[in-house]
């Protein structure tokens, strides 16, 4: 078993940290504060190839592995957990769904340009009364009596990146002729066209920067090569692309822990309490010393479940377990360890002169979003016992 990163992901690591703590990490709180898209540093990172890790050259994309979209989110992530969540979308749950299922013509015109950064994309999943349970979404899609379009109706809600996005991939249940809907199928749809609309943009806990928002189609013309798939596999591009994404978010959660111990630790040296630092303390260094266990074993759970996702790609198959289990406990440890940082701060924790605050709101959504933990539980229990 080899532990070590490659020369090349160690390179990309480097690159990536530099960008992040130089170019994301001095704005973050000013994008936070105003909940402001930030459009500079998102271009700056699809220049590096870092809006489309995984996407061959080709179509735009920076043609690396799977372990380093781990390293780039992650490092990403602890400069600001609010452009992790910016670069997770276009390379996962935007990414994923057109570089696995699209044709060569879909992948030239809808992927490369978001791969590259020049624009953004989105995923149309969740809907108001149907969050978890995908299976009860409303959205309609109606194939015209000449077969050339679909006639799309239906509304999204938390919509991540809707409001800048150019392309997002839109979830809609297939309806026959006599009204019977069937199962969901994925289509692409251009946000510039005629029946698109954008609700209200969701003031959030934390990733304020992340823009989000309600969107809605209205008898929307969909052409019929838009389509992204066949008719009917809408449901497993959904689950596909959740499991690739669940790895993304892992290392996001990681990169926030991370990045709220490393604060700690400096901290705890530097604070002085009854004439000694804080971190002599056995109380302390309690804390720390859970903080890094619980991060240690994130960062080995990620991993883990990146490495297995590229055998997927190679040998078949679907990286559920794997995925479910790191987002699961790499989640749980960004809140643990945000939580136990901002305790050892006190009072400075809680004030919006230091990062930490952010952090603590960034970290909440990781067990939220693309899965919640009791979803995750459920999904991991399943697959151990066999029995639903």
């Amino acid at each position: 078993m080899d532990f070590q990163l490659t020369d090349e992901q160690q390179m990309i690591r480097d690159a990536v940290r530099e960008f992040a703590q130089n170019e994301i990490a001095p704005v973050a709180a000013k994008f936070d504060e105003r909940s402001e898209f930030p459009v500079e540093t998102v271009r700056k990172a699809g220049e590096l190839g870092f809006m489309g890790v995984e996407v061959p050259e080709e179509y735009g994309g920076a043609g690396l592995d799977s372990i380093c979209h781990a390293i780039v989110m992650e490092e990403i992530s602890a400069a600001d957990g609010a452009h992790g969540t910016i670069v997770s979308v276009n390379n996962s749950l935007y990414g994923v769904p057109l570089l696995a299922f699209g044709t060569h013509e879909q992948k030239l015109k809808f992927l490369k340009p978001v791969a590259s950064g020049e624009i953004n994309g989105a995923y149309g999943l969740t809907e108001p009364q149907s969050g978890s349970d995908a299976q009860a979404m409303r959205s309609r899609a109606i194939l015209s009596a000449d077969r050339s379009h679909y006639v799309l109706n239906g509304k999204k809600a938390w919509i991540t990146s809707a409001p800048v996005a150019k392309y997002i991939v839109f979830f809609a249940k297939t309806v026959s002729v006599d009204g019977e809907s069937r199962q969901p199928s994925a289509f692409i749809i251009d946000t510039e066209e005629a029946g698109f609309n954008r609700g209200k943009s969701e003031p959030k806990l934390g990733i304020r920067a992340s823009a989000t928002c309600e969107i809605e189609l209205t008898d929307y013309k969909c052409p019929v090569e838009n389509r992204l798939g066949e008719e009917g596999e809408g449901f497993r591009i959904a689950m596909t692309v959740l499991d690739v994404g669940r790895v993304g978010i892992a290392a996001q959660a990681l990169g926030i822990a991370q990045a709220a111990y490393d604060a700690a630790v400096a901290y705890s040296r530097e604070r002085e309490a009854f004439g000694s630092p804080i971190g002599s303390f056995q109380a302390i260094q309690g804390k720390l010393a859970d903080m890094k266990c619980r991060i240690d074993a994130s960062r080995l759970l990620t991993y883990q479940a990146a490495w297995n996702k590229m055998q997927c790609v190679k040998n078949g198959g679907r990286n559920t377990l794997n995925g479910s289990v790191a987002k699961l406990y790499a989640s749980e440890t960004a809140m643990f360890v945000t939580h136990q940082a901002l305790q050892i701060h006190g009072g400075m924790g809680y004030s919006k002169e230091l990062p930490l605050e952010r952090y603590f709101r960034d970290a909440k959504i990781t067990e939220i979003y693309e899965g919640t933990s009791e979803i995750q539980r459920m999904v991991i229990g399943r697959l151990i016992t066999g029995l639903r």
